[in-house]
């Protein structure tokens, strides 16, 4: 089924919404849980909540990529399960950065949240993370999408471009650092 039609099905509010996108977007989804957790049972559990995540979130959004949208409700899913599962832990520094952006991103999402200009807001975010992207050269853009978003360990994306750790960890730092001052610069963080 084409993803408008399971969007009126969910904007309809009929349960056949959820049985077509998972049939659909199931293993899309637990790919991505699994990339972060490389455990099956909260991989699914994670991918059982994107469900009821978008359930709950469709209305009042109306996803243009519903792909997208499920992927980051799972992802979401998956980094606060892996938070909770090492909340007594130490994680690398590495992580906690990451973490820290992520926090950071999400907080501006939760400040939108109440607001009407919720969706041109996001939109706008959306716009200026891709510019940003962008403006990195191939390489560095692919670091950063590896680690931030397909989550691969530093030493994959290492392997991957032929360079050492030291080298990924360095490059990321550059790219973490440059994108929070093209937000300082829009103002989305004080």
């Amino acid at each position: 089924m084409e993803d408008t039609k399971i969007i009126e099905l969910f904007w309809s509010r009929d349960e056949a919404a959820l049985k077509e996108a998972a049939d659909k977007y199931s293993r899309f989804c637990f790919g991505i849980a699994w990339k972060i957790l490389s455990n099956r049972e909260d991989s699914e559990e994670c991918v059982n909540d994107t469900w009821f995540t978008a359930w709950g979130s469709i209305p009042p959004a109306r996803p243009s990529i519903l792909s997208a949208f499920l992927g980051r409700i799972t992802r979401n899913h998956a980094i606060d399960r892996l938070r909770k599962k090492y909340a007594a832990r130490r994680m690398d520094l590495h992580m906690n950065s990451m973490f820290d952006l992520m926090d950071e991103i999400e907080t501006l999402n939760q400040q939108f949240a109440d607001s009407l200009e919720r969706q041109t807001e996001e939109k706008e975010l959306i716009r200026l993370i891709n510019t940003f992207l962008d403006g990195l050269n191939r390489r560095d853009r692919d670091i950063f999408m590896r680690r931030y978003w397909h989550m691969d360990s530093i030493s994959e994306i290492a392997k991957r471009h032929g360079i050492s750790e030291s080298s990924v960890k360095s490059n990321l730092f550059r790219a973490r650092k440059k994108l929070k001052k093209a937000l300082m610069r829009e103002r989305y963080f004080v």
